[in-house]
This record gives structure tokens, C-alpha cells and sequence, in this order.
């Protein structure tokens, strides 16, 4: 503890504070049906120049953009405290801005291969395979609810491919609020969010008894 409020540490502090605060925004968003990493991915990175060119190498569009920004300070700020662990025990803890250096530069590999495992297994709400409009008549199970026809939702559901996709929903007009759990089937699409209604119990039923069989 005393290592994390040393004056030597206060770069790899600040980002594993950041870190902190990123996670507990994005919860508290998702607890309201909105996601701040959504925000950031609309916001996109389509500059071509260095910059652009370094953050494709690392991989950010494998992954949500938030994620990629919350692996690079958790990656940083480990490894900035490792260095000066080490440092601490062989001699004397380095100069923030010194330690700092090595610490990004191991950060940055090591960020690329993550974002490439955690891409595997990340949700996403668009993909290059499957084009929006076919998740119209599917299925899904809201994992963020109530949906209602306030803010949205999230529901998830796979597509053709088996692919898992987290999309943004909200109930449609006249629909009681949709309790996290249920099975809804998606009826209509309003640019990015999707207008969902309980699942008919025949329809619940025939997806229960395929399962089944393909079991």
C-alpha cells in the first residue's frame, strides 16, 4: 500500500484509479440501459494518420473501444508497479516519468495480444457478416432491463453464425414493462435499437423443444 501512494508510483496510480472509476461509470450506465463505451465507439477513429495507424496495430477494432482503454491502464499500471518493485528491491524505486517509459512500452504488446483474446469473446453490437435488419423476427433474452419504452435496454441473442451479439431494445408501444429474463422476440428496428415484445408461449415452446433435440 505504501508502494501505491509513493511519489515514484503516482502515473501507474492514477491510471489504476481511472480504471476504477471507468468500471464503476459503465455499470452504473448499463444499470439505466445505456453504455458509455457505445458513446465512445460512435465516436470512432477514423483519422488517418500515426495515430490511427498505432491503434489498428493494437487491435482496437477487435474490441470495444472502452475495453481496449481499460486493458491499457490496467496493463500500465501493472507493470509500472512491478518495474518499481523491482527497482525498490535491487536499489532505489526509479523517477515516475522514468519508470513510466518502460512500463508503456511493455503495456503496448501485451495490450494487442489481450484485445485479440478478449475480442473472442466480447459481444458486439455490429459486425461486418451480419447486417442489422436480420435480427428482426429473432429471438432474444433481456440481460438489461426492464425494457420499456424509456431508455433502452439490452437483450442477447446469436445470430446465424452462433455469433453472440448484445443489441440495444426497448418494448414496443402499448407493451408492459419486459423483466430481465425473458424471452422477447424482436418485431421492428428504429435506426440502432430494436422494438421487442414478450415471445409467444408456442414460440418459447418450439425453441425449447429444437434445443432439446439438438441436445
Amino acid at each position: 500500500m505504501e508502494l501505491f501512494f509513493a511519489p515514484e508510483c503516482l502515473p501507474f496510480a492514477i491510471a489504476a484509479i481511472m480504471l476504477a472509476a471507468l468500471t464503476a461509470i459503465e455499470m452504473l450506465c448499463l444499470l439505466v440501459g445505456f453504455s458509455l463505451g457505445e458513446v465512445i465507439d460512435k465516436a470512432g477513429l477514423d483519422e488517418h494518420n500515426a495515430l490511427a495507424g498505432l491503434l489498428s496495430w493494437l487491435n482496437v477494432g477487435g474490441v470495444p473501444i472502452l475495453i481496449f482503454i481499460m486493458l491499457l491502464l490496467a496493463l500500465f499500471s501493472m507493470t509500472g508497479f512491478v518495474i518499481q518493485s523491482i527497482a525498490h528491491s535491487v536499489w532505489l524505486p526509479l523517477p515516475a516519468l522514468v519508470a513510466s517509459v518502460p512500463a508503456l512500452l511493455l503495456s503496448l504488446p501485451t495490450v494487442r495480444a489481450s484485445s485479440r483474446a478478449v475480442a473472442r469473446i466480447v459481444p458486439r453490437d455490429e459486425t461486418y457478416v451480419v447486417d442489422l435488419k436480420e435480427f428482426v423476427g429473432r429471438t432474444a433474452e433481456v440481460s438489461v432491463g426492464p425494457l420499456d419504452q424509456g431508455l433502452p435496454g439490452r437483450v442477447r441473442l446469436t445470430d446465424k453464425h452462433g455469433n453472440w451479439h448484445n443489441l440495444r431494445a426497448k418494448a414496443a408501444k402499448g407493451e408492459p414493462a419486459i423483466t430481465i429474463g425473458t424471452q422477447i422476440l424482436i418485431v421492428d428496428r428504429a435506426k440502432d435499437v430494436f422494438i421487442a415484445i414478450p415471445a409467444p408461449a408456442d414460440l418459447i415452446s418450439t425453441l425449447n423443444t429444437t434445443s432439446t433435440e439438438q441436445q
